[in-house]
């Protein structure tokens, strides 16, 4: 991913005048201006790594002469008291850097550990873990990023790079058969080229997205486990097989075992636990 981009620079200048806005007066006020630091970036809870090249640019947007040097790499997995990076430079940057680095890297990480997590229970089984638009407004090319360091995958990133046909959907458009078959004229009356997704609420809406043909994945809402694994058998690799909804870390081999292509969890994103990770600075004697 690059973190300098004019996207992610725009989105690190808007986060830091939000937090400092007309001046950092804490630090303004009580350290001697010149004053030069060095910090110890470390992980206080186990977990993967996400975000040490986006903090080294924050710094660098606040003082270019910051000297940023990683001990780790990001989608590393590591243990508590392990040392991330060293910073050195003005105090007056690094107290001004250091809430919105640790916002982006603790949540970030919390994201690329908690994917993981998913990804282990599911080992050895065909089934591949994907994210959704669950994500916080405005960083979701982050959020995603993180889920694939994690070692899952990232489902649909906007509305405008896959169709998926939902419950709403389909019940505005008057039902599964209306809104495919007017998706699939639209699709050609557009010239455009998109996989169909449709989300099935039990096995007769299964059996009706079937008949209609041309669709790439049938998504599996809110499916027993009994229920998904007969849907599963009865669809028989005939198009890909999507299982969500109240899957969480208890249940989430057994759905992988009915034999899923994808399982698609929210809480990748939306229910995060930020890793815990600290950032301590010490004077340095001139």
């Amino acid at each position: 991913m690059n973190f300098r981009s004019p996207e992610i620079l725009a989105l690190i200048d808007r986060s830091l005048a939000e937090d400092i806005g007309g001046g950092d007066h804490s630090s303004l006020a009580s350290i001697a201006a010149g004053t030069q630091g060095q910090s110890r970036l470390l992980l206080k809870q186990d977990g993967v790594v996400a975000g040490l090249e986006l903090g080294h640019v924050i710094f660098e947007r606040l003082d270019p002469n910051i000297v940023w040097i990683d001990k780790a790499q990001d989608g590393d997995f590591l243990t508590s008291g392990t040392q991330l990076a060293s910073v050195r430079g003005s105090v007056h940057a690094l107290l001004a850097g250091e809430r919105l680095m640790l916002n982006f890297m603790q949540r970030l990480s919390g994201i690329a550990t908690q994917a993981k997590q998913a990804v282990e229970i599911v080992r050895g089984t065909e089934t591949i873990i994907l994210d959704t638009r669950k994500t916080t407004p405005g960083l979701r090319a982050l959020e995603k990023w993180a889920v694939r360091l994690g070692g899952a995958s990232n489902h649909r990133m906007g509305l405008d790079d896959m169709i998926m046909l939902k419950d709403n959907h389909n019940d505005s458009a008057g039902g599964i058969s209306a809104a495919v078959l007017r998706t699939q004229a639209y699709l050609k009356r557009k010239g455009l080229v998109l996989g169909i997704e449709v989300e099935t609420r039990n096995l007769e809406e299964v059996r009706e997205v079937l008949n209609l043909g041309g669709i790439q994945r049938i998504m599996l809402d809110n499916f027993s486990l009994a229920d998904c694994r007969e849907a599963v058998s009865f669809i028989g690799g005939r198009c890909e097989t999507e299982a969500s909804g109240g899957i969480h870390i208890n249940n989430l081999r057994g759905y992988a075992e009915t034999g899923v292509d994808f399982v698609s969890l929210g809480s990748l994103t939306h229910s995060v636990h930020s890793l815990d990770i600290s950032f301590k600075t010490q004077i340095q004697s001139p």
